[in-house]
């Protein structure tokens, strides 16, 4: 029988892609388009049907290896590359390590949990909004694993199954992925690949994350109703016992869980300010890159402050959450080397000459759930939503200048389609920790989750045309 290796690393991934092209600079035509600016853009769109072929400038060995360096900063001319994004993304990453280290998040979420006790099923509108809004404010992921052992013994007590915490948690966080609004890991990096502001067609964004959440939460509600009428038409069903051992014990979950203090009130309320300054500073003052770290670390510290931890906390916190996003921050610098051997091989146009073709005379509402589906087969290769979004942007973001498409639109239709696929692709390490955490077959999964994502399928494909009819 046929062994299934394990899949490879995205980094493994991006490091064979960037070799991939540095071999297409020796097959591919160099070549170049003449621009010229749009006012109405505010950049340099390339003119169509004005691509000419240009002398060759093939990449070798050592441009190949320097390509990953010069993805972060351009070592001969000194201009910014991806630097400034690995910066901001670091000093996320610390932000959230101050507050998570303050507790006030996990503390939050566990009263309302015991707030609710008897009223169990209310528990599922309120924490998937809660984790939606998680997903579509900062990209939270990793840091939902927390919660599972916290949830499944609580959501098995009012005789649900795991798999129901499961879905509040991951679905929750997902479908905030899938309608990111301002998360500064998915939205924010791949409206800085393709040139826009980050803001630019939120209004689709947040259009799809409100339709997706209502019928994700209506979903999940129907089906904890269904098993804690009827326990044997649980999906676990035949594992019930094994579960109430393992997650349960004889135990009451709600016992010794803390109280929110004074210092934690005043830290989620100093969380949830620090977006808000962020959205008024881009779309008010011109905010970008450095601006936004600034933010981040500005605020950090004073969460770290006003959650009274104590000076070693502060910074040892600040310093582990950044390094929780060190692979994050380097896959961005990584991906753009892609860009950068294709560029300084002058095959981007090239091959933007050949889409070009491939677009021309099409709709735009072809043309956009073409991307869309596009960036869902991307994704199942590489499932790392800033890798993806540095990789794919530079090409998709220009190509679609030429079907009179938005450039906002490609961002939507990017975060849609990593967003639908993250639901079910077994390459997504949160997805299939959260599983073994709760002690859920794959094949379950599945099962449970299929309807709803061919539901958000649908809606991505109706909201983006729509979109093409708005922005084109």
């Amino acid at each position: 029988m046929l062994k299934i290796k394990k899949f490879p690393n995205t980094f493994t991934i991006l490091f064979l892609l960037i070799a991939f092209f540095a071999s297409l600079t020796y097959l591919l035509p160099a070549g170049k388009y003449n621009r010229e600016m749009n006012e109405q853009l505010g950049r340099e769109v390339p003119l169509p049907g004005s691509y000419h072929v240009i002398e060759s400038s093939p990449q070798g060995f050592f441009d190949t290896l320097m390509a990953p360096i010069s993805g972060f900063y351009d070592p001969i001319s000194g201009v910014i590359g991806a630097i400034d994004v690995s910066l901001f993304i670091l000093m996320v990453g610390g932000f959230l390590g101050i507050v998570t280290q303050t507790g006030a998040i996990d503390t939050g979420i566990a009263r309302i949990m015991v707030r609710l006790k008897g009223r169990e099923i209310y528990m599922i509108p309120i924490l998937m909004t809660l984790f939606a809004l998680g997903g579509t404010s900062y990209g939270m992921a990793e840091e939902s694993l927390a919660f599972y052992g916290l949830l499944i013994p609580i959501f098995m007590t009012a005789r649900f199954d795991p798999l129901v915490a499961v879905a509040v948690i991951f679905v929750g966080t997902g479908i905030g992925t899938l309608g990111s609004t301002i998360n500064p890991f998915g939205t924010v990096i791949a409206s800085n690949a393709a040139s826009v502001d980050f803001l630019s067609g939120v209004e689709l964004r947040f259009a799809i994350l409100t339709i997706a959440l209502v019928v994700g939460i209506g979903y999940v509600m129907r089906y904890a109703k269904k098993i804690q009428n009827n326990p044997d038409l649980s999906l676990l069903a035949h594992l019930r016992d094994d579960n109430e051992k393992h997650f349960l014990g004889g135990k009451d979950s709600t016992d010794s869980l803390p109280l929110l203090t004074g210092p934690q009130k005043g830290v989620l309320v100093l969380f949830i300010l620090t977006f808000s300054i962020m959205i008024y500073g881009v779309s008010c003052l011109g905010w970008w890159m450095a601006e936004m770290a600034t933010l981040f670390i500005f605020m950090g510290i004073l969460c770290g402050i006003v959650g009274r931890l104590s000076e070693d906390d502060l910074i040892n916190s600040f310093v582990a959450g950044a390094a929780d996003l060190i692979g994050v921050a380097l896959i961005v610098g990584v991906a753009r080397g892609i860009v950068v051997v294709m560029e300084a091989g002058n095959i981007t146009d090239t091959i933007l000459n050949y889409a070009e073709g491939l677009v021309a005379g099409k709709s735009s509402v072809l043309f956009i759930n073409t991307v869309y589906g596009l960036e869902m087969l991307l994704s199942f290769i590489v499932p790392s939503t800033s890798g993806l979004a540095v990789m794919s942007m530079p090409i998709l973001a220009p190509l679609s200048d030429f079907a009179n498409t938005g450039r906002e639109l490609v961002v939507t239709a990017f975060m849609s389609g990593i967003g639908t696929v993250l639901f079910v692709t077994p390459t997504y390490g949160v997805l299939m920790g959260g599983l073994a955490i709760a002690r859920i077959p794959y094949v379950t999964w599945l099962k449970f989750i299929a309807p709803l994502v061919a539901f958000f399928v649908v809606l991505n494909c109706i909201i983006l045309s729509i979109g093409a009819s708005l922005y084109s």
